[in-house]
């Protein structure tokens, strides 16, 4: 009995310090650090970045970019992607701008129309990949171009500016002298959200399950194909919510709006951790992914480059954040092969 006792009192501290070496030193730390890095960095170097306008003009960049980013960790994590995200945004601001401006809808029933809009969208993409069963990749490319090309049609070229100004005040306002934008509590929201179905309920730790193995997944009693539906419709409904905010942040509903964003925010949840093959990530390190994105290319912005480096910036950190986790598994299993090699050499040698 006693030694019982001594070995689960072993093991407390063992699993502590363990648990502190994956938050400390984990992937999702790793990222935290090279935000910190990267902010200090630019305060030092570029001029007029360390201020309160940088906060206010960082953060509302990155709002509509963490709103999507977060259905989006959790579909990459169960091994699919949705790039159709921002042409969803855009088809709601489309929805948005006809409805208030042409059919004069109350903005509240607007917006309302506007998320149902978005979730349409991610249960069309999610019956095409769970139900037909075609590849991801595939389907949300096809769909990218068709929710922009309806939200041309719904649309056309016409640009609708005469939202309420109160609400785009609002979209636009800070919380005191902080600089944070006032939408961030919203966003928030959102994020604890996800963080908490992501790491703290059975549906998102069955995730983690089905981005290793659709067959382990099923074998445990996973039900694959409804969790990554109900993934795409949430998908949806967050990039309609973010479109919202994308036009009453400008005041302006256009078919081209949000236009390229997805290729900010695959490339955030990939820097922030999350692995292109599925099974693992976190909410965390995808916070700090999308915020180096906005922190590295404001900084470019600040110092004069043109929006040219910017892309190229941005589609250079998603290559890396693709090769970097496979670089260093390598390294780590070629550190692991060599110090099991160590042991077979010396007992042969004796």
């Amino acid at each position: 009995m006693s030694k019982t006792v001594t070995t689960n009192a072993t093991a407390r501290p063992v699993k502590a310090r363990s648990t502190a070496r994956r938050l400390l030193l984990g992937r999702n730390a790793n990222t935290v650090y090279a935000l910190l890095l990267i902010v200090v960095i630019a305060s030092v170097l570029v001029p007029y970045f360390a201020g309160v306008a940088t906060v206010s003009f960082l953060l509302i960049d990155a709002i509509p970019i963490l709103l999507m980013a977060m259905p989006m960790a959790l579909i990459i994590i169960s091994g699919e992607i949705d790039l159709s995200v921002a042409s969803t945004a855009g088809l709601s601001a489309a929805v948005m701008g006809v409805l208030f401006h042409d059919a004069h809808w109350n903005i509240w029933w607007v917006f309302v129309a506007c998320i149902f809009v978005g979730l349409l969208c991610g249960a069309f993409n999610g019956i095409l990949i769970t139900m037909i069963g075609l590849p991801s990749l595939a389907v949300t490319i096809g769909t990218l171009a068709l929710f922009r090309g309806l939200a041309l049609v719904v649309i056309g070229d016409n640009a609708v500016a005469d939202f309420p100004i109160d609400l785009t005040t609002f979209a636009t306002s800070t919380i005191g002298a902080t600089g944070i934008p006032t939408f961030m509590i919203f966003v928030a929201i959102v994020v604890i959200a996800f963080g908490v179905l992501l790491h703290f309920t059975p549906f998102g730790r069955a995730l983690f399950a089905l981005g290793f193995s659709k067959e382990a997944a099923r074998f445990v009693g996973i039900r694959v194909n409804s969790s990554k539906f109900w993934l795409y419709v949430a998908s949806g409904g967050i990039s309609a919510f973010a479109g919202i905010f994308w036009v009453l942040r400008y005041s302006s509903a256009q078919s081209d709006s949000v236009t390229g964003l997805e290729l900010s925010v695959v490339a955030a949840v990939l820097l922030g951790g999350v692995s292109i093959f599925g099974g693992s990530g976190g909410i965390v390190g995808v916070v700090a992914g999308v915020l180096i994105i906005r922190t590295v290319n404001y900084s470019l912005q600040l110092a004069g480059l043109p929006d040219t480096v910017l892309t190229i910036v941005t589609g250079s950190l998603l290559v890396l954040s693709v090769i970097a986790p496979s670089v260093t598994t390598g390294l780590r299993h070629s550190r692991e092969k060599r110090r099991n090699r160590a042991p077979l050499h010396d007992a042969a040698a004796a």
